[in-house]
């Protein structure tokens, strides 16, 4: 009896350069997974993936990035409980006219910084506050870290760039970047801090995985920070959310 294909795939904007579709196509190759496929599925507004959905009757799971990981909560039928704290989803089950989300970023996240982590570093700085920064936080939690978000405008409760001078710095260890700042083909860029500020006791830990060293972490590593970009964390995020749709 013929099998059924399976489709899965990736839900963001401007997504030529993601990981995922290579990981997972690169995983069903060596599987021997025949039936199964990764495509990308790069639209312009969250409302694209009803047309997704209908066009594509074989789709059994997606994955969400940039910028619809908030977005997409009011499309879904349910949401896990991890991912309704956060508030954000990035892994989806699709099943017979029904949209289960799940969040398998905070998962990724911890199980890559955690070998990371030292005595020394019990606060963080989020840089962002996008659907990433949740999931981060989230992680962080359980990690027993403090943590604070950095945004582009100062609030009550958010740091601004232009705060972040060498009492915070010397304040909180490990510094974070969850936006998309630096990210191909736009690799000058960098959030905007005082990179000089970065010690030895420090960690910075990028999201972004292209380039694998962005200017984030050159500058940080120049000033003796320890590094690490997002890469081990999607391979580790990508192993969850994989689990969940063969659940």
């Amino acid at each position: 009896m013929k099998k059924k294909k399976k489709v899965f795939g990736l839900i963001g904007r401007n997504i030529d350069y993601s990981f995922s579709a290579g990981y997972f196509n690169k995983k069903f190759k060596k599987e021997k997974l025949k039936q199964y496929t990764y495509k990308n599925f790069d639209i312009e507004s969250i409302d694209d993936l009803k047309v997704i959905l209908s066009d594509n009757e074989n789709i059994k799971g997606l994955n969400v990035t940039i910028p619809y990981k908030e977005a997409v909560l009011p499309l879904l039928n349910r949401v896990s409980k991890n991912a309704k704290r956060i508030g954000a989803v990035n892994t989806i089950v699709v099943g017979k006219k029904k949209l289960k989300g799940y969040n398998t970023d905070h998962y990724g996240f911890r199980k890559a910084i955690k070998p990371m982590v030292q005595s020394r570093h019990k606060k963080a700085l989020i840089l962002g506050t996008g659907g990433a920064s949740k999931a981060v936080a989230f992680a962080l939690k359980r990690l027993n870290i403090e943590y604070d978000f950095v945004s582009r405008t100062s609030s009550d409760v958010v740091y601004g760039y232009d705060d972040l001078d060498a009492a915070i710095f010397a304040e909180y260890q490990i510094i974070i970047n969850t936006t998309p700042v630096g990210t191909f083909p736009n690799i000058e860029e960098c959030p905007p801090i005082n990179y000089n500020l970065f010690t030895p006791e420090h960690i910075a830990f990028d999201l972004i995985y292209n380039p694998e060293e962005t200017t984030f972490l050159k500058q940080a590593k120049a000033n003796g920070a320890t590094i690490q970009n997002g890469k081990q964390m999607l391979v580790y995020q990508a192993e969850k959310a994989w689990k969940i749709w063969n659940r």
